[in-house]
């Protein structure tokens, strides 16, 4: 007689929906107004424009370009630069940045997993806090890989895992459970990730850990602003009842409180964060 199969007891990695976490997460970053916390981020955008180097009349692209804190950057250094990001009103809000300083920039609508240009096509591929967000993380990172020209440049600047801003997605993903199977944006800002993601592509890698310094008034302030404006932030207290939003809170106050160092009243943490200058073959 013939025994029966053993049963497993591995569970099976969940299959991402990720048409349906894109869906999710077009409509988390839509929310709120990422511009008034995308524009505190300014900085970035320069710093990494600077550590790319680029010529003048050089052909970028900033993918999940947000509100365009790398796209004006890359404009201010004479670039020839394509904006994209899939929410189209993120994408509006730096156009009118644009014009306020009459730069001459193309805007799309595009989704990072699927870029809508030619193999090739462009000098320099940046994202600066953006495509560290896209569910199907080596689909992304392959097409960044697929638009930028051989010779050319990927700039990234991606939060780490141990930042505060890592720390402040984990406060948030032990509230509101997180899609299965999706791994940690946060990824793109480990040294190993993205070497083993990138370097057989490229011929030089830079990996620099650097820090942003976010400044608000008091930790009430920020939690009150981030709540408000942020979109994932947002969303997750909208989720929550009355006693989950509490705990929600209570975790963001620790987090921060973890990582401000200011003795006055006031908040002042460093987030560190990973620059990346992949040089293509």
């Amino acid at each position: 007689m013939n025994k029966p199969a053993p049963i497993s007891t591995t569970e099976a990695t969940p299959v991402p929906d990720y048409a349906a976490i894109k869906t999710k997460q077009n409509a988390a970053w839509g929310s709120g107004n990422y511009a008034k916390i995308g524009t505190t981020l300014q900085i970035v955008g320069e710093n990494l424009a600077e550590a790319m180097d680029l010529r003048p009349y050089a052909r970028v692209l900033d993918v999940a370009a947000g509100n365009g804190n790398a796209t004006l950057a890359f404009a201010r250094r004479w670039a020839d630069v394509t904006s994209t990001d899939y929410v189209e009103s993120l994408l509006e809000k730096s156009k009118c940045r644009a014009e306020a300083e009459d730069l001459d920039i193309t805007f799309k609508v595009a989704d990072a997993e699927a870029l809508p240009f030619a193999d090739n096509s462009f000098h320099g591929v940046v994202s600066t806090f953006g495509v560290m967000f896209t569910p199907n993380q080596m689909q992304s990172a392959s097409e960044l890989v697929r638009v930028c020209a051989p010779g050319g440049k990927i700039g990234l600047a991606n939060w780490t895992p141990q930042s505060f801003i890592g720390h402040l997605f984990k406060a948030i993903g032990k509230n509101v459970a997180p899609p299965a199977g999706v791994q940690s944006p946060a990824q793109w800002g480990d040294r190993d990730w993205n070497e083993s993601t990138f370097c057989a592509q490229m011929s030089d890698v830079d990996f620099k850990l650097k820090n942003f310094v976010f400044r608000y008034p008091s930790t009430d302030h920020f939690i009150s602003f981030f709540r408000t404006y942020y979109g994932p932030v947002h969303k997750a207290f909208l989720a929550l009842d009355l006693d989950g939003q509490a705990q929600l809170e209570e975790d963001l106050r620790s987090t921060v409180e973890r990582f401000n160092v200011a003795t006055d009243g006031t908040m002042k943490l460093h987030s560190e964060y990973a620059e990346i200058v992949l040089t293509k073959k």
